[in-house]
């Protein structure tokens, strides 16, 4: 394969991304996404990597991460999901890839994107038709930025330096046209 382009650095933020092969699912199960939360709140512990917006989906995930030191925000993805692929072959009884591919990783290089981008992420659940509003999916961390949940995969400074208002955000999840742009995200 190729070398990967994108340079990761300590203080900048990452659009993590994949899905699995053939648009396969990735999560047959409850207990498949709650072991894979473990897992990314282990690994990003240790590898000194804040979790700043996540969503899992049954076909695919999409994190927004940051780098805080040296160790490489990309180490996360590649950690996890190659200890989450062996445990799900094995559960599964199958053999393989479970995913079409690396994973993809975006810079996310302005403060409107990155704005843009931890809506995206929350709405993804109802994009794709899985629920009706993002309180409704418990597998993002939608619930614990609005204080719906006590979750521990967030970085609360992060939300209130960039989200102060959290009603205000909670109001414009509720209603996408609030939203400005399109909830699409350019290049993914």
């Amino acid at each position: 394969m190729p070398r990967r382009q994108i340079v990761f650095r300590s203080g900048q933020y990452y659009h993590i991304y994949n899905q699995g092969a053939g648009g396969q699912p990735i999560f047959h199960e409850e207990e498949n996404y709650r072991y894979l939360l473990r897992l990314l709140k282990k690994v990003a512990h240790e590898c000194h990597v804040s979790v700043i917006a996540y969503c899992l989906l049954p076909n695919h995930y999409h994190w927004l991460l940051r780098q805080d030191q040296d160790t490489e925000a990309g180490m996360v993805p590649r950690r996890v999901f190659g200890s989450y692929t062996q445990a799900f072959n094995r559960r599964y009884n199958r053999r393989g890839t479970l995913f079409g591919g690396r994973f993809q990783a975006k810079l996310v290089d302005n403060d409107i994107y990155l704005r843009h981008l931890c809506r995206y992420i929350h709405w993804n659940p109802v994009r794709h038709g899985i629920v009706s509003a993002p309180e409704q999916w418990p597998f993002s961390n939608y619930l614990d930025w609005i204080g719906a949940r006590r979750g521990s995969l967030l970085d609360r400074a992060f939300v209130q330096t960039y989200f102060p208002d959290l009603e205000a955000y909670r109001r414009s999840m509720q209603n996408e046209t609030e939203l400005p742009g399109s909830w699409e995200l350019p290049g993914g």
